[in-house]
């Protein structure tokens, strides 16, 4: 059965997960938003999306752009979870999966380090 959690109480542990991002990778973090949302119109069962170009891909002509986005889709996460502490679980994993793809690291190299 799904968690069932209020977007306030759900945005609070987005936010208490980005605070767990050590100190020098969230400075290095640019031009760069995370948003909560409901769940991707596309791909309905995703959990987060990256959306923007890795730092690792920038060239000197990037700027006057709007910031990258770090979506964090709130239902699939409950639909998935038992409870509030696989809740707290998946954002954390989420976040810094996502994060990981700012700093140009894909999918591949995020599941051979646990953070699939």
């Amino acid at each position: 059965m799904p968690v069932e959690m209020s977007r306030t109480r759900f945005e609070e542990l987005v936010g208490e997960a980005l605070d767990l991002v050590p100190r020098e990778f969230a400075k290095a973090m640019d031009n760069v938003v995370v948003l909560v949302e409901e769940y991707n119109e596309e791909s309905p069962s995703i959990l987060g999306l990256y959306h923007g170009v890795a730092l690792t891909e920038r060239t000197s002509s990037y700027g006057g752009v709007l910031p990258d986005r770090i979506s964090i889709y709130r239902q699939p996460i409950l639909e998935i979870c038992e409870t509030e502490d696989d809740v707290v679980d998946e954002i954390v994993t989420t976040v810094i999966h996502e994060i990981a793809h700012h700093f140009g690291i894909d999918d591949h190299r995020l599941h051979e380090l646990g953070w699939g």
